[in-house]
This record gives structure tokens, C-alpha cells and sequence, in this order.
């Protein structure tokens, strides 16, 4: 969401919160010199801050509940449609060149209602082109991905025009075919508008060179030297076309940082390599008869037996005859074929050690996953099986069951990044990397609007996972809080806005702020729950496309809750609670805690309250629950500030036992700028020491 629309959505809250008081300045008479002015106290007073309770809806969003295509349950619609698209792509690598050259052919079925008068195509590649809009530097350059032929619908388009060809919606301007096609993402016109649940076809002839990357990450793509090559992003795509965008077709040009929005489909793909040349990829080897040797093959046919490691290829295997076939005129072509995925990637090497184990999937059995290094990074890559076997495990159990037939796992430049049943990364990175299948692979956000959907989902379960692996307690405590020490920095963007132009916060709001906004809905409503529903939710919308108001909705109704405050400050506004311990007094045997809380956003009051070891009995209050003999845990829920009030006061009544210690959000999870007043009483600070003159 851009900032003009968030203003729009806040102006009718704000006028409403307002109007009684703008009403009464307006219609009361002036005072005369004469006249006593009147007390501030005479003229109504509003709220000391207004809590908003609900999310802000965007046009877009609102025609998708109008339609039926999502539904305020955060589920999908009785009419919900999305595209299907069909990729059959041939490609070559050319290793004197690093050329991959590659024909395809496109099927996809327009499932809305609506017609298409256009085709948007994605060419990464082109993000190497030395004029490309980029969000980062990048010493890299090549000439992008040049198209020499296009097929629409059996219409050949004249890709080397110099006339031009008319914009769609712009009949009086034109613009070259050719210089069209050097942009990341191009709208394509097409011959005859392609009608509603009907299909279409794009044929496309294409090439590029395989940017060399030496000691940089390579923007998920690249080679180093001419020995090993990771190829994603590299062949024409059709954009998403969905109910939520004004004209449907995904049109965000690739920048470099934020990431993908896919269609999902089947792909069935041949690469033409070398032959000793080891191809690792999305999907399934169709024809390991033709390019693996027998040794090789019986190897991979004992995968499933056990949870042990085993060499399919060893450095000493490398080469024709040893790690693959011959071939003819020494070249293999390797057929892959992948269902329901919204991507294909694929990395080669003459140099790669092939390493092979299982992950047992709940429900299904076990799964084979792959891992191929060079033989340098043996060491490197060694705890590699264990990491993965284990993320596809937890996570399978964490969420829903690994969907995918198999994973592979490649040494390269890119040392983290995912697609579909493959990923390229080092050790460090493969738990974060394999957690990738489930969001975005699995559950299909839009990760270039909404990084958190996906990044931060994956950094949060991360956090599970790591624990769980290495047989220690997870902490989510903590995270919520230390929002405080960020909300207010005015280079900080909302989460729900568009994170392809989030500047130089968008590590944080892609990464690093759902994890605490995950931890703050625990303190809400428990972690556990927060793990129930939010399996709940991936489930519903396994092979679909929800948005940030299918999640929030989804949610709050998982949880039972609403939850439409939570959802506004986290989501859209960059806003924090900022509590403290105002007072503590006792008289009698109640004592009575104030409690202030400076922020905008609002949260539960929880204390943690430690009583005197000995005196009269402790009486359990209704809303606490004693951690032990001598420490209770008071709740009380966010509702207390829905009058708008920023101070509130708990009333402790345990049966005149002596407190001596109360803690405001002891567990952390609320953001909040300094915790040392949260503390009562207060720690002295040390005295200074005096000396003589």
C-alpha cells in the first residue's frame, strides 16, 4: 500500500474521532472582553488517544469481497480464481560462451472474469543491462536477455521493429517491440483480446550470458568461472493476474531486492549440457537412464532406506562415463518435469560431489533431498544433510507436510536464496532456505509487495526450528519489546507498504519486524495458538495467493479474538505502546498499580507480581495464575484502553500478603522504548562517589 492511500484511510477515523469537539468550538459563543473565559473543563473532552479496531481496507481488497473471489473469514472465496500457467522450455548451455539459449512455450488459462487485452511478461535477466532501474550497485553487466522471436496466440510479434508497436491504452504514442523488451517486467499487446476461462499461448526464442560473479552475492543468479553455474530468473514468465490489482496483471519491475509473485503451474523442462556435467533442479529427473551411469543410479535407488548420508558422486567420479553418461557428440540433455510450483531454477558443475539423504514426512513417507558442492566445500557442506533432513521434518510437523517429491540443495556465488524444490545456499543459510517451501513455495504471497509474509515468516520459524535442532528452550521473549527502540525512525515504512520500494529499511520490514510482531500476538494469545492457527491458515490457502487482509482475518477468527487492533498497528502503522509503572500503593491488603502507556498502540497489561515469602495466605485472583508458591501472573486484556484512556490502574487483591515486586510485561513482548520503568520498585542508581577538592 503507498502512503497516499494510507492517508486516505485515516482521514474518515480521524474526522470521526474530532467532529464532537471541532462541533462544540464551532457552535459556543465567543466570550466578550468581559466575560470569564470558561474552563477547559466545561467543553467536552475527547479521548486522551483513539484506538483504531479495525484494518484499513484498500480499493482493491474491497472489489475482492464485493466479488466473492476472498471472504472476510480470511478464506477463499466462493468464486476465488487464479491463473494456471503451463511452462515446455528447451534450453542449451554454451560453457565457452556461458550462453544458455532456450525456446518455450507458454499455456496459461485466464480463470477470471474478465478480458485480457494484454500479456506482462518478466525478464529478470535484463536487471544485468547497464541502464536496468536497480535498488542496489552492482559491478556485473551483461546485455540482458535478448528475445528473437514472439509468438502470441500463433501472431508473431516483430521483436526487431523500429516502427513500433502501439501501448496498450495509448493508441497516439508508440514505442519499439525491441526497446520494450530490455525492461524486467514488459507489457505485451496482444493480436486479439483473450476472453474469460479461456486459454493462450506464448512462444518465445531467447538467450543470455550467465553473469560471472566473483566474491559478491550474484542477485540469485550467476556463475563462477565457467565450472559452475546457478541459473534462476532466466527464461520469459507470465506475471501474476489477480482480483486485487486494478487491471489485473502484476506489473512491479524486478529491483533487485524484494522478491517474487508467481503463478503456479507445471513445468517440462530440457537442459542441454556437457556431458560430466551434474544438473541438479526443480522437480523430477525424468530420463536418469540417459544421463547417469549405472553405479549412479543404483546409489540414488537406496536413498529412501535409511536416514543416513550417501555418496552418489565422489570428487573422484567427476566426468563422462563416471558421474554421467557419455552422451552424444559429448552432450546430455537432462528432462525435469515439477506440478503446482510457481518457479523452475537449476544449477550445473563438471565439478560437483553429489551427497543424498531423506527427510520422513508426516503423512508421507519419506522424501529424498540432494545436496551438490565442490569438492573444496566438503567440510563446509558437511553438517548440510542433517540441517535440511531436520527443516523439512519441523516444519512439516510446524505447519502442514512438505508438498514436493524432493529437494536439492547447490553450492555457488548465491549463497541463499529458493525456489521451488531447489535453493542455493551455504550451511548457514539452509534452514532459512528450506523453510522457504512453505511461504512462498507452498502458500503463494506476493513477496514483492509483502516481504513479511514470506522473510519474515520464514525468520520467525527459524527461531523454532534452531531450538528444536539443537535441543534447547526457543525464545520469543524479548523480540516484541525491542520494536520500542525502533518505532519513530522516519526511515522505517509501514509493513503493508509496497516492499519493492521500501528503501533502506527494507531488510527490517521484509525480515526482521514480523518476528516481533509474531512474538507480541504470543504475548496475546500464547505461542502455541499462534502455531495452531497459523497452520490453519497455510493450509487453506496451500497453492493460492492470500493477501495481508486474508491473513489478518484469518487469524483473528483461528484465534477467536478480534484482533483488528493488532493487525492496524503492526501492519500499517509504524507505532509503539511505550508502557510503564506510573505508581504502586497499598493500603490494606490491596495495593493499587498505575499503569501509563505513552504509545498509540495498545496492549494487554500483564504483571508479573512477587510476594514477601512468608505473611498471610496468598489468594489466587481471578485473572492470575501463580508460576510459583510465591509469584503470580496478572492479566489483564487490551480492552481496558478501548475507552481511550492512557492510564489505568489494577487493583491487586491476594489476601494481604505483601508485594514486593511488580514487572510490567516481564516476558517482553509489547514494544517499548525503555523497560527500566516497567520495574517497581525502582532500581537506585549508584551513588556517586564524592571527592575532595
Amino acid at each position: 500500500m503507498n502512503a497516499r492511500a494510507l492517508t486516505v484511510l485515516a482521514v474518515p477515523s480521524l474526522l470521526a474521532i474530532f467532529s464532537p469537539l471541532a462541533s462544540a468550538q464551532t457552535t459556543a459563543t465567543a466570550p466578550s472582553p468581559n466575560t470569564t473565559k470558561p474552563q477547559s473543563s466545561a467543553l467536552p473532552k475527547g479521548p486522551e488517544r483513539a484506538i483504531r479496531r479495525d484494518i484499513p481496507m484498500t480499493n482493491g481488497i474491497r472489489r475482492a469481497f464485493a466479488a466473492g473471489t476472498r471472504d472476510s473469514t480470511g478464506r477463499p472465496g466462493r468464486n476465488y480464481w487464479q491463473l494456471w500457467t503451463d511452462y515446455r522450455i528447451s534450453a542449451r548451455l554454451d560453457t565457452a560462451s556461458s550462453i544458455v539459449s532456450g525456446h518455450e512455450v507458454i499455456t496459461f488459462r485466464n480463470n477470471s472474469d474478465s478480458t485480457m487485452r494484454s500479456v506482462v511478461l518478466r525478464l529478470d535477466q535484463n536487471i544485468f543491462r547497464p541502464d536496468a532501474a536497480r535498488t542496489d550497485l552492482m559491478d556485473v553487466v551483461t546485455t540482458g536477455m535478448k528475445i528473437t522471436r514472439l509468438v502470441v496466440n500463433g501472431q508473431s510479434l516483430p521483436v526487431t521493429d523500429t516502427l513500433g508497436t502501439p501501448i496498450p491504452g495509448t493508441p497516439r504514442r508508440t514505442a519499439p517491440l525491441s526497446r520494450i523488451l530490455r525492461q524486467t517486467v514488459v507489457r505485451i499487446p496482444v493480436p486479439s483480446p483473450i476472453a474469460a476461462h479461456s486459454s493462450a499461448t506464448v512462444e518465445a526464442d531467447w538467450s543470455f550470458e550467465v553473469p560471472r560473479i566473483e566474491g559478491q552475492r550474484g542477485f540469485r543468479m550467476g556463475r563462477w568461472a565457467d565450472t559452475l553455474y546457478q541459473v534462476a530468473q532466466w527464461y520469459p514468465r507470465v506475471t501474476v493476474f489477480d482480483d486485487l490489482r486494478d487491471g489485473g496483471w502484476d506489473t512491479d519491475p524486478y529491483l533487485g531486492n524484494a522478491e517474487f509473485y508467481n503463478n503456479f503451474g507445471h513445468f517440462d523442462v530440457n537442459i542441454d549440457v556437457p556431458a560430466g556435467w551434474i544438473v541438479g533442479a526443480t522437480g523430477v529427473l525424468q530420463n536418469p537412464a540417459e544421463v547417469l551411469t549405472p553405479t549412479v543410479r543404483d546409489r540414488l535407488s537406496h536413498v529412501l532406506e535409511s536416514d543416513s548420508t550417501r555418496r552418489i558422486v565422489t570428487a573422484a567420479e567427476r566426468g563422462p562415463g563416471k558421474s554421467t553418461a557419455i552422451g552424444t557428440n559429448g552432450r546430455l540433455v537432462w528432462h525435469f518435469a515439477a506440478d503446482t510450483v510457481g518457479d523452475f531454477a537449476w544449477a550445473t558443475s563438471n565439478q560437483f560431489v553429489w551427497d543424498a539423504s531423506r527427510a520422513t514426512i508426516p503423512g508421507r513417507g519419506p522424501v529424498p533431498f540432494n545436496i551438490l558442492y565442490l569438492p573444496g566445500h566438503a567440510q563446509a557442506y558437511a553438517d548440510g544433510p542433517r540441517i535440511v533432513g531436520h527443516a523439512l521434518e519441523f516444519y512439516s510437523k510446524l505447519w502442514m507436510p512438505y508438498a514436493f517429491p524432493q529437494l536439492t540443495v547447490v553450492d555457488g556465488p548465491e549463497l541463499g536464496m529458493e525456489y521451488p524444490m531447489f535453493i542455493m545456499s551455504a550451511v548457514f543459510a539452509a534452514d532459512h532456505e528450506t523453510g522457504h517451501q512453505w511461504w512462498p513455495m507452498m502458500v503463494g504471497v506476493n513477496e514483492t509487495w509483502y516481504g513479511w509474509m514470506d522473510e519474515g515468516f520464514n525468520q520467525y520459524m527459524n527461531i523454532l526450528s534452531d531450538a528444536d535442532r539443537e535441543n534447547r528452550q526457543y525464545k520469543l521473549d524479548s523480540l516484541g519489546i525491542s520494536y520500542g527502540r525502533i518505532s519513530g525512525n522516519e526511515l522505517e515504512p509501514p509493513l503493508m507498504w509496497d516492499g519493492n520500494y521500501a528503501g533502506p529499511f527494507y531488510g527490517f520490514q521484509a525480515y526482521g519486524k514480523a518476528p516481533l510482531m509474531l512474538s507480541a500476538l504470543g504475548g496475546v494469545v500464547g505461542d502455541s495458538a499462534v502455531w495452531r492457527a497459523m497452520s490453519d491458515y497455510a493450509k487453506a490457502w496451500r497453492f493460492k495467493h492470500p493477501s495481508p487482509w486474508d491473513y489478518a482475518n484469518f487469524m483473528s477468527n483461528a484465534l477467536h479474538q478480534d484482533l483488528g487492533w493488532f493487525w492496524n498497528y503492526w501492519l500499517f502503522t509504524t507505532e509503539s505502546v511505550d508502557e510503564s509503572i506510573q505508581d504502586v500503593k497499598t493500603s490494606g491488603r490491596r495495593t493499587a498499580v498505575t499503569i501509563r502507556q505513552n504509545g498509540q498502540m495498545p496492549s494487554p497489561v500483564i504483571l508479573k507480581v512477587e510476594f514477601a515469602p512468608s505473611g498471610a495466605t496468598i489468594r489466587p485472583m481471578t485473572n492470575s495464575r501463580m508460576l510459583d508458591a510465591n509469584t503470580a501472573l496478572v492479566t489483564y486484556p487490551v480492552d481496558v484502553w478501548f475507552t481511550g484512556n492512557r492510564t489505568f490502574i489494577a487493583n491487586l487483591d491476594f489476601g494481604g500478603r505483601a508485594i514486593t515486586r511488580v514487572t510490567l510485561d516481564p516476558n517482553g513482548r509489547f514494544p517499548d522504548r525503555d523497560a527500566s520503568d516497567n520495574v517497581w520498585p525502582r532500581s537506585q542508581p549508584a551513588a556517586r562517589p564524592t571527592t575532595g577538592r
